[in-house]
């Protein structure tokens, strides 16, 4: 069985993290481990008609966002690696400062200490200097900064679309592939 951890903060964007734990639920051999922060909760009000006992639902296995004890945050917890989908800068930058007060960013420094992929869905425009030194730290310590950009050679026809090609771009990212993902084959998308 693969392991995937999965964090939800409270930046905009909180579909993904929600798509993310749809999508990972279809695949038979992986089981979700699932942080939500009580601002992705509290996001999820304005963006999503999910109610929290609905999000929660979609976790193979929820953990508590203060529980630094969890099982998650053990390098001895095998996984694939871990999607912080969507990122805020605040939990960017305790991931880049391994300010590890919470498990979002505990679970995130255990995967980097170990080489495993963390692949942080970074949800902020537009950047000033402090959040690209933050980003650069994260990458510089072994993570994969993912803004959510979509790509349109796809030619995408609702938000739906440009979500799940989107969180199956970021889920490559950590060896789980979906059929449902347009790959560039050079003359066009399969």
């Amino acid at each position: 069985m693969r392991r995937v951890i999965i964090a939800i903060t409270g930046a905009s964007g909180v579909i993904y993290g929600i798509r993310a734990l749809e999508l990972l639920r279809q695949i038979d051999d992986v089981e979700s481990h699932a942080i939500i922060t009580p601002s992705a909760y509290r996001t999820a009000l304005a963006e999503v008609d999910y109610t929290p006992d609905q999000i929660k639902l979609l976790a193979d296995q929820l953990y508590n966002h203060k529980d630094i004890g969890a099982a998650i945050s053990s390098g001895s917890f095998q996984t694939n690696g871990m999607l912080v989908a969507p990122c805020s800068i605040k939990t960017l930058s305790a991931i880049a400062n391994c300010f590890n007060e919470e498990l979002t960013a505990r679970a995130a420094d255990v995967c980097l200490k170990e080489r495993r992929r963390v692949v942080l869905m970074l949800r902020e425009t537009p950047f000033h200097a402090g959040h690209i030194r933050l980003m650069d730290q994260a990458t510089q310590a072994g993570a994969i900064v993912m803004p959510p950009v979509p790509g349109f050679y796809t030619r995408p026809k609702t938000l739906d679309d440009i979500i799940e090609q989107t969180v199956g771009r970021a889920l490559d990212l950590l060896d789980i592939h979906l059929p449902a993902v347009k790959r560039w084959t050079g003359s066009g998308v399969s």
